[in-house]
């Protein structure tokens, strides 16, 4: 039996890049899946649905950062599945970032790097873990980044959103324990996803070099490389680890 059958998993940022991955993947174990995404992800949703059956998969177009939009996210999901098992806090500002010392980082551009990839975490959280513990389990699963631990320059305001979804991991885990839920981070190093190979061509470019160097395994990183682990944290397999951050960098991070 696929290890997610019965489960209803939402994926923020789902509708494209890595997040696309992140919900053909918890598809094809058996969830039931909802994207939310500023993005249209109505396709994606229409491909997921045709593989693995009607009503498998459903989309909503959802910005993060607003509260009222992440209440009729939840409420959606709900209404057309019944329950949430899974979170996916992947939605992020990333892509779209150019490298820049931090001297030239204009205030509203930090303050939407932070609001996404920040206080998104926390909305999206807040309005699904009243449902996760009236089923008194659940899976959240934060999407880091292995440039908070390496300090990377030129990125900062980027850098420091990923530094507080440690944080948030850690302290949330001891919260929800109780109630049976496990709070992971899933934490990716530089990976050419569709989104920052089209995008931002000058980054992947200028990343792209040093992530290999610094990675025990010298290639490049694809999503189709974080799905085993994201499945792992989904799944029962990881019901006794919380709290934790799971590096899938090729041995970039190793400590």
């Amino acid at each position: 039996m696929a290890r997610l059958q019965g489960r209803v998993a939402i994926v923020t940022g789902g509708a494209r890049g890595i997040g696309a991955h992140y919900a053909r993947a918890l598809a094809a174990e058996g969830a039931r899946v909802m994207i939310a995404d500023i993005a249209d992800g109505t396709q994606l949703a229409g491909e997921i649905a045709a593989q693995h059956g009607a009503d498998t998969a459903a989309y909503r177009k959802t910005d993060v950062s607003d509260d009222v939009s992440v209440r009729a996210l939840v409420a959606d999901t709900m209404e057309r599945f019944g329950r949430i098992d899974i979170l996916v806090n992947n939605a992020a500002v990333y892509a779209s970032l150019k490298e820049k010392p931090f001297q030239e980082i204009d205030i509203a551009e930090w303050d939407q790097v932070m609001a996404v990839n920040v206080r998104g975490l926390f909305l999206m959280a807040q309005h699904v873990a009243p449902h996760m513990i009236a089923n008194g389990a659940g899976k959240i699963i934060n999407i880091g980044s292995g440039s908070s631990t390496r300090g990377i320059p030129n990125m900062l305001h980027y850098v420091t959103s990923k530094g507080a979804v440690t944080g948030f991991t850690r302290a949330l885990s001891r919260e929800l324990g109780a109630h049976g839920i496990c709070v992971n981070t899933l934490a990716p190093g530089f990976t050419l996803s569709d989104s920052v190979v089209e995008h931002n061509p000058g980054h992947v470019e200028g990343a792209r070099p040093g992530a290999i160097a610094r990675r025990a395994l010298k290639r490049d990183a694809y999503p189709q490389d974080l799905l085993g682990a994201l499945v792992f944290l989904a799944s029962p397999d990881s019901d006794f680890v919380t709290g934790q951050t799971l590096a899938v960098d090729g041995g970039a991070t190793n400590n």
